[in-house]
């Protein structure tokens, strides 16, 4: 269990929020969590207006991420891709070019490229960039140990004295909710480091099997936690096969926690079936109730592809969502497509085991 001396608002409400801090109003009781899983065979795509509330600056769509109150762009720019380029100049214009056209939402970890990723946001976030973006960062480390260790390297990478959202990275087996939560698991580091003022809110984010967000949602809610944001692959095939948006989309939209799909295009394979566009991808993920949408970004080509997304985005109807759905079906039927589902091409800790304790 966690330490018994952190009340609701200790785990997991931002310290300068005002907020009701009982079990009822602020933390996920089991018997809620029971009552949101009856709730997973609503629709939330079509005319949801569980979709956060929207603002828009210019080209760019801004949502709220859940109950935090932050505003966040509707699309995220990828870590993993910032560390492609071989100039890192280039990483690092395709960073500030992102925001100052208004995405404001950096998205990072620990291990992407061996740490590569976070040195050139944090050079990217200098001269006055750190201000205007709200920058997520993931760890690895199930251990207490190797949780503090990490989160002290992706701040010092990121040159940084805070991190906006920090992320248990690769929530991908049943047990990994456990390690997390467990007396000395990594949960307890990232409390020590929000308690420091490190961390401002805390989230996971997986991409294996709906099932093992469901009881990492439920392990969080029998220590009385709620996450402040998830992350989970949301795409046009994903809706075909081992279905977040079906069973873990509603149960976040309901509990107002922050909703961070990812893999629009699912690194490109959806594309190489000509059943959609890459347009297409995007405005169906930014079409659920999703705050954040993430997405790769390793040009400056493709980074206008992405604004050009949100800048034609329109709700979509039923019929188009209909169309749209029939068209990847048989495609996605056996999950071959999201090779992160089926295959372990996409698990850094499976072939680093010493990060999980």
């Amino acid at each position: 269990m966690i330490h018994p001396s952190f009340n609701d608002r200790d785990l997991n409400e931002e310290p300068r929020r005002q907020t009701v801090a009982s079990d009822d109003d602020n933390g996920i009781s089991r018997r809620t969590f029971v009552q949101s899983i009856v709730t997973t065979g609503i629709a939330v795509g079509v005319g949801a207006h569980a979709r956060a509330a929207e603002t828009k600056t210019g080209e760019m769509i801004y949502r709220t991420l859940g109950r935090t109150g932050e505003k966040v762009s509707a699309i995220g720019l990828g870590g993993f891709h910032i560390g492609v380029p071989k100039d890192e100049p280039e990483g690092i214009r395709i960073i500030r070019s992102a925001i100052d056209r208004g995405i404001n939402f950096m998205d990072n970890c620990w291990d992407y490229h061996n740490g590569d990723s976070e040195v050139r946001m944090g050079k990217a976030l200098r001269d006055g960039y750190r201000d205007r973006a709200f920058l997520m960062t993931k760890i690895d480390g199930r251990t207490k140990q190797l949780a503090a260790k990490q989160i002290d390297e992706s701040l010092k990478r990121l040159q940084t004295d805070r991190i906006d959202l920090m992320q248990h990275h690769e929530v991908i087996r049943m047990e990994d909710p456990d390690r997390i939560f467990a007396d000395d698991g990594a949960m307890a580091a990232v409390l020590e480091a929000k308690k420091a003022g490190k961390i401002r809110y805390i989230g996971f984010t997986g991409h294996k099997d709906p099932v093992v967000h469901l009881r990492t949602l439920e392990i969080a809610a029998q220590h009385h936690f709620r996450f402040d944001a998830v992350q989970m692959p949301l795409n046009v095939m994903d809706a075909h096969f081992r279905s977040f948006e079906q069973k873990v989309l509603p149960v976040l939209v309901k509990e107002e926690i922050g909703v961070l799909g990812m893999k629009p295009l699912a690194s490109g394979a959806i594309l190489e079936t000509k059943a959609v566009t890459a347009i297409e991808c995007l405005h169906y993920a930014l079409n659920l109730p999703t705050s954040v949408v993430i997405t790769g970004m390793d040009s400056l080509k493709i980074l206008d592809q992405a604004l050009e997304a949100v800048r034609t985005f329109k709700p979509m109807s039923k019929d188009q969502l209909t169309a749209l759905l029939s068209r990847t079906a048989q495609a996605a039927a056996t999950g071959k497509h999201e090779r992160f589902k089926t295959t372990p091409a996409f698990d850094a800790t499976a072939t680093h085991p010493d990060w999980l304790g």
